[in-house]
């Protein structure tokens, strides 16, 4: 399939921020993914007394969007003993602002989804056709949408510089930056919500788009991209210090291009991403959800990952152990560190074994 972008050349424009070489050469360190795996942990050390240094950001808010089913199978993959085929998870976005050494004001939403319209992808779409509409109301909880939230905070959209999402499943983003070609499904032309805004994005994930493999399909929506403004996208490679303790990680395996942001706040480092949907799953140990602390001990697994597509098992273990060795422990509970799930584990009635012991709701920070 034909993208908009692959007409022009928004794959060679400059990248933004300063680039961080900390993790450079993973991939090719020798010893296979073990020996990677040592050495991911060491340089995050490293990266993170760097980061620390960076200074902060001028806030941070957190802003509550959906709460929604996700299958137990995917989320605690392979460790939850739990007897509901489904979980809970809230998503959330993050509004992130700065200023740069210039003086300049930037604002960059992080997880900023379309709702309405990330239904449309082909997993929950198969999964709302066989949902009674009557169940559907009772599991899925709407708080807020993004552009609510922004008028809320007193952001205009126009104010916007940054669109970043850790991943590109499930999202479309037309609404957001404008298309070149009417919509049908839209009602015709669409107009940017977000006319200043680049979405910052790995090149990897980007490229990917035109061809997808089987195993993505299900999480994608790659029609939607076929006439979106090629203009808006921000290609990277690899990871950026985008502002004072601002900073975006490259962390593959849940998809190739993944992507991780970390935040250096009042309460100390935070990072935040899709791999796991919960703090626990960095801590397993410590979970009192059914069946996470045994399977933990019994095959010695650190982390208990988000699994609805396993593209490179091993690389998003790895990923994990960075992001967890890059923040600080909890203020509210040591025991579990300030991973920050963008689709965070929510307790819910209908589905038991399935409430986290811990949660973090928010990352707050001004």
């Amino acid at each position: 399939m034909k993208l908009a972008w692959q007409d022009s050349d928004v794959l060679d424009l400059p990248t933004l921020g300063t680039r961080v070489t900390a993790f450079d050469g993973l991939a090719e360190v020798p010893g296979g993914y073990g020996a990677q795996l040592a050495w991911a942990r060491d340089r995050a050390k490293v990266f993170r007394t760097e980061f620390a240094a960076t200074g902060t950001p001028d806030s941070v808010t957190t802003c509550d969007l959906i709460t929604l089913p996700y299958p137990t199978k995917f989320g605690l993959f392979r460790a939850s003993r739990a007897i509901a085929p489904f979980l809970s998870i809230t998503n959330r976005m993050l509004v992130v602002r700065w200023t740069e050494s210039d003086g300049r004001k930037r604002v960059l939403l992080f997880e900023p989804s379309d709702h309405e319209l990330g239904q449309n992808t082909p997993y929950f779409a198969a999964l709302i056709r066989r949902t009674p509409k009557p169940l559907q109301s009772l599991l899925t909880t709407q708080h807020g949408t993004v552009l609510g939230h922004l008028a809320r905070l007193g952001i205009k959209p126009e104010e916007v510089d940054y669109l970043l999402f850790d991943h590109l499943h499930t999202q479309d983003l037309r609404r957001w930056v404008g298309t070149v070609r009417p919509q049908p499904d839209l009602g015709g032309p669409v107009r940017p919500a977000f006319p200043n805004a680049k979405v910052v994005v790995q090149r990897h994930e980007l490229l990917a788009m035109s061809q997808l493999h089987p195993l993505q399909q299900p999480w994608y929506q790659p029609e939607t991209y076929r006439d979106v403004r090629p203009d808006a996208f921000l290609p990277v490679d690899g990871s950026l210090l985008l502002g004072p303790g601002v900073a975006v990680i490259e962390t593959p395996g849940h998809v190739l291009g993944n992507q991780t942001i970390v935040l250096n706040t009042s309460t100390g480092i935070w990072a935040s991403s899709e791999n796991v949907i919960a703090a626990e799953c960095l801590a397993p140990e410590h979970s009192k959800m059914p069946g996470l602390a045994r399977w933990a001990r019994t095959w010695g697994q650190e982390v208990v990952l988000n699994a609805n597509t396993i593209e490179t098992t091993a690389d998003q273990y790895n990923s994990l152990i960075i992001e967890k060795t890059l923040v600080d422990p909890s203020q509210t509970d040591p025991r579990f560190p300030q991973f920050f799930p963008s689709s965070e584990l929510t307790a819910s009635w209908a589905n038991p074994g399935t409430s986290p012991t811990f949660t973090h709701g928010a990352i707050t920070h001004s």
